[in-house]
């Protein structure tokens, strides 16, 4: 596993590879939204059911919207999920049809999230594209906090590791359905 600065693993990504990250509260692991072999691998490094979903995190929202369907959001729907990014709150909206199943899971939206994390902002800009996230733990298990830990949790098993500090969080990521308003975390 290499130890790389957000700018350096943009080629790993785009062949395919798994990376560990710090987010806003916790370290996530993340790959290519477009490359369905890396998001299988990555689901299979947490142990995750691929019917449950990821989340893709950007850098901004125009990020998004080849995954999203906004046209089936109102103004004040939006509006409610603009004021809130860049931040930790991923909402649920609708995705746009023949979005792969491994990001959505067995639902008809996805999870989304305007990061304000500089790395994770620097990943995103350096992609041109959003980053599958998901916290670094096997499923059911606590998430990493620490380069030590995805170390010990994930070592020869990722291709990088991003090491920089959390932010100021202290639980993952409040997620909102765009449509509802609903907290569902």
């Amino acid at each position: 596993m290499l130890e790389q600065a957000p700018d350096e693993v943009q080629e790993i990504i785009e062949q395919g590879g798994v990376v560990a990250y710090p987010t806003e509260a916790v370290y996530g692991l993340g790959c290519d939204p477009d490359n369905d072999e890396a998001i299988t691998r990555l689901l299979a490094l947490k142990k995750r059911p691929w019917q449950k979903g990821l989340i893709l995190v950007a850098s901004d929202y125009q990020q998004l919207l080849p995954y999203i369907d906004e046209s089936r959001l109102t103004n004040e729907q939006l509006n409610k999920v603009f004021v809130k990014w860049p931040g930790p709150f991923t909402f649920i909206m609708p995705i746009k049809p023949g979005l792969s199943n491994l990001l959505c899971g067995s639902f008809n939206s996805l999870a989304v999230r305007v990061s304000s994390h500089p790395t994770i902002q620097a990943i995103c800009q350096r992609l041109g594209k959003p980053l599958v996230s998901t916290s670094a733990n096997h499923a059911g298990e606590p998430p990493a906090m620490s380069c030590e830990e995805i170390i010990a949790k994930f070592d020869g098993e990722i291709d990088a590791l991003i090491s920089g500090s959390l932010g100021a969080e202290r639980k993952p990521s409040t997620i909102v359905d765009a449509i509802s308003g609903k907290v569902l975390r």
